[in-house]
């Protein structure tokens, strides 16, 4: 078995490798009948797409999706849809020093240890070029989803990189698609730039944290204990390459609040209950309240740097190590449009689960 799929009744896998001929997903279980053409999916492509300022890697890739099955004549069928997109811009060759040698912080030689075998070029599967793969399958989520919830809204944003935190008094979402980092706070954008400008330079890294906003989910998404949709979630975002921590609503605060503090209290509204704070990030017991889904995931510094690190080759021998080629500064910036693709696949799942046991809207009727 080798975990290359996720979902349940909306199911996706994704293969390939970095710096091989191309890579994709194939997506089983999507309703049939939607329209779909590859233009429904290359925009969110076009925003996680490498090389389009000088803070992202600069490897040229157009990510142009192929849709290969699946469509009849601009629809979904019903049968598995096979998304392609082709790598054109490889230098292997940028890896020949480190073929035998482990990167720290890398999955190198977690990768080593297990297959006996590794692809160095790029990392290959641990590269974050895999996840170009989930954006496409993202777009056919939302796709489904701008047809089952019309009002389900999935929007991501950079909250910190490194030591620098984004102000949520000056949040403004319109600012997210005017900068390159996706953050709602305008001077954060400016003083990051220059702080980036300076790890870039001294050849280190640097990490990010990404708040994920699910906005109009219906109530009553996900199952008790082992079909959770936070624990959904969670899984989907920890397992985006470079994430180390993952948190719904609160989060690790929560810990620090009194009972009174996090307890989200509950009024009848002319539309249905109403609570006045959200620190459960919009679901309770698993299960989705109605409230904004909200989610936290971290995303470490990029291992590939170029000041010299201690390691051991494929001997055992202690060596110092350089990675040269191209690579993020701070990965966690293309992570957001990553996110946003893997919410929306995971909601999708759940949308698809709860209308096969309940039917649609929450069973539940209150007042």
């Amino acid at each position: 078995m080798s975990f290359n799929t996720f979902g349940r009744l909306f199911r996706v896998t994704t293969w390939g490798e970095s710096h091989g001929p191309a890579l994709g997903a194939t997506v089983d279980g999507c309703p049939p009948g939607l329209p779909l053409t590859e233009a429904d999916i290359q925009p969110w492509l076009d925003r996680r797409r490498p090389g389009q300022n000088r803070h992202t890697t600069q490897r040229r890739e157009a990510d142009a999706v192929e849709i290969l099955s699946g469509t009849h004549e601009g629809r979904t069928t019903g049968t598995p849809i096979q998304l392609a997109i082709r790598n054109t811009d490889q230098r292997s060759k940028d890896y020949g020093d480190i073929a035998t040698r482990f990167r720290p912080g890398h999955a190198d030689i977690a990768y080593h240890l297990k297959y006996g075998l590794r692809d160095p070029r790029g990392g290959g599967r641990s590269s974050a070029r895999e996840t170009a793969a989930r954006v496409a399958a993202g777009g056919v989520a939302r796709v489904a989803l701008a047809q089952l919830c019309p009002a389900l809204k999935i929007v991501g944003y950079m909250l910190r990189m490194g030591p620098h935190e984004a102000s949520r008094a000056r949040f403004d979402m319109e600012e997210i698609a005017r900068n390159p980092f996706w953050t709602p706070d305008p001077v954060a954008a400016s003083e990051w730039a220059v702080h980036l400008d300076a790890i870039r330079k001294a050849g280190n890294s640097v990490g990010a944290t990404i708040e994920l906003v699910a906005r109009g989910a219906p109530p009553g998404l996900g199952a008790p204990i082992y079909g959770k949709l936070d624990a959904d979630i969670a899984a989907a975002l920890m397992s985006i390459n470079a994430v180390k921590g993952v948190e719904i609503g609160e989060g690790m605060a929560a810990a620090a609040l009194s009972g009174t503090e996090n307890a989200d209290e509950i009024e009848m509204g002319p539309d249905g209950p109403v609570f006045a704070s959200n620190h459960a990030g919009g679901i309770l017991g698993g299960i989705s309240t109605g409230q904004d889904i909200v989610a936290r995931f971290a995303v470490k510094p990029t291992s590939s740097i170029l000041t010299p690190r201690a390691t051991i080759d494929e001997t055992g021998a202690p060596v110092e190590i350089v990675t040269r080629g191209r690579h993020d500064p701070c990965v966690g910036i293309r992570a957001v449009p990553v996110g946003e693709a893997m919410l929306a696949c995971v909601l999708l799942d759940h949308v698809m689960m709860h209308r096969a046991q309940v039917g649609e809207g929450p069973a539940g009727r209150i007042g």
